[in-house]
């Protein structure tokens, strides 16, 4: 289930553009404008809520941090477990580590060993606002594939098309972005 021209553009022009941000010639999309709009931000979580309720997913994955406001309240609304891939050092337990490589140098991400209860083939969908390098959400599908999870879909807000990441991470899951870019 994809949503339809009219409602792509709802969302589209709930979200703010701010030109030369960080850096000029960058135009920075701000999801805070959806976020404190509730019928926008209404209108996409049951647009997801649709797409993803008969997928028998069992958790979500939603990457640090915009990702977790989605995530979390998907997996409120499926009935599901949420787990957080975090920045390197921000979990308390054990943990399963990926780096990936940004544009001047390296990060990592991670998630507790146990994540997905050491379910093996555990349904996982992965979730964040943004795709533009791929880089993160390359690293997280490597993580709950370590976990000998099931990585049934990676979900964006919004795919920056021309910048080509979800090419990535096709290599681990089919990609569904609302918006593409």
């Amino acid at each position: 289930m994809t949503l339809d021209e009219k409602g792509k553009q709802y969302l589209l022009e709930s979200i703010r553009d701010i030109p030369d941000f960080p850096k000029p010639g960058i135009v920075f999309k701000d999801i805070t404008t959806l976020l404190n709009n509730k019928e926008a931000y209404k209108f996409l979580m049951d647009h997801l809520e649709q797409r993803y309720k008969d997928m028998n997913l069992e958790y979500i994955a939603g990457l640090d941090a915009r990702g977790f406001i989605f995530g979390a309240a998907l997996a409120d609304r499926l009935g599901i477990g949420f787990v957080p891939v975090r920045k390197k050092g921000k979990l308390p337990s054990t943990t399963v580590c990926e780096k990936y490589e940004l544009e001047y140098g390296f990060d990592e991400v991670e998630i507790h060993i146990d994540a997905f209860d050491n379910k093996e083939g555990a349904r996982v969908l992965i979730i964040d606002d943004l795709c533009a390098t791929g880089g993160t959400a390359n690293a997280a599908c490597k993580l709950v594939t370590a976990t000998k999870a099931n990585l049934i879909e990676v979900c964006f807000l919004m795919n920056l098309k021309f910048l080509k990441g979800d090419e990535k991470i096709k290599q681990h899951a089919a990609v569904y972005s609302v918006l593409d870019i």
